[in-house]
């Protein structure tokens, strides 16, 4: 299994960091992308990375709940910081009007900018989008870019148009959650257009809800998906790993 996305940069994980990788590696998790999502991530994910090269990796990018009056200072930093690092991919980046539309233009012109990065650079991107589907769709559509829809639990009609911008569906937790019409969904979506994730700490799935998220909990969402598509664990493992190692070249 891989996880693509998890903030295990997180100082959740500072204590005991080394227990908890041999537990995921244990487990059967074979990487661990961790995504950036404000200045300090520039720092942080890097850091954590560098203690196991080939099995963390990093990526950068400003989440758009991050975004304020200052983002192009720290737009500007973080594009001074790409020739740094063998980043992964552009992200966390995307649009966000769940809380907060203060900054929604900023949000965008922030989100325009870091696709152009990644395809100056041509890196994939993973992408946030909450209550701002149309505007992060259409904004995507203006970019030649690959990458996945983080933490998808929308329609089908939704991820067809994700799928038909050839981008990948990230699904993590949630699946597994009471009440959720995901699994309708994903009957009608092959499963070459999926990636595990856990958004790690955060969306442990069912029964571990409630609790901070590792990657190996995956295994409940492999199972889940094993159902959906009639097949094993073993088959949704290695069809959801070939997809990862794929669109991040690892």
């Amino acid at each position: 299994m891989i996880d693509t996305h998890a903030h295990i940069d997180d100082p959740q994980y500072v204590e005991h960091f080394d227990e908890f990788i041999l537990a995921q590696q244990q487990a059967g998790v074979t990487a661990i992308l961790v995504p950036g999502v404000e200045l300090e991530s520039l720092t942080t994910v890097p850091a954590v990375c560098a203690r196991y090269p080939g099995y963390l990796f990093p990526a950068i990018g400003l989440h758009p709940e991050n975004v304020g009056p200052d983002y192009r200072q720290v737009l500007a930093e973080m594009e001074n910081a790409l020739p740094a690092q063998p980043w992964i991919a552009v992200g966390e980046i995307g649009l966000d009007y769940h809380f907060d539309v203060t900054y929604k233009a900023e949000q965008q012109d922030a989100f325009r900018t870091q696709l152009q990065w990644a395809v100056d650079r041509n890196l994939p991107v993973m992408i946030h989008s909450r209550d701002a589907t149309e505007d992060c769709l259409n904004i995507l559509r203006e970019f030649p870019v690959r990458g996945v829809m983080h933490c998808y639990s929308g329609s089908y009609e939704t991820a067809k148009q994700i799928l038909d911008l050839g981008l990948y569906l990230g699904i993590g937790g949630v699946l597994t959650f009471k009440n959720c019409h995901l699994r309708d969904t994903l009957a009608r979506i092959p499963l070459a257009s999926l990636l595990l994730e856990t958004d790690a700490p955060y969306m442990a799935p069912v029964p571990l809800r409630g609790q901070r998220n590792e990657s190996r909990y995956m295994i409940h969402v492999v199972n889940m998906l094993a159902d959906i598509y009639c097949t094993t664990p073993d088959g949704i493992d290695a069809i959801t790993t070939a997809n990862a190692r794929q669109l991040f070249a690892i």
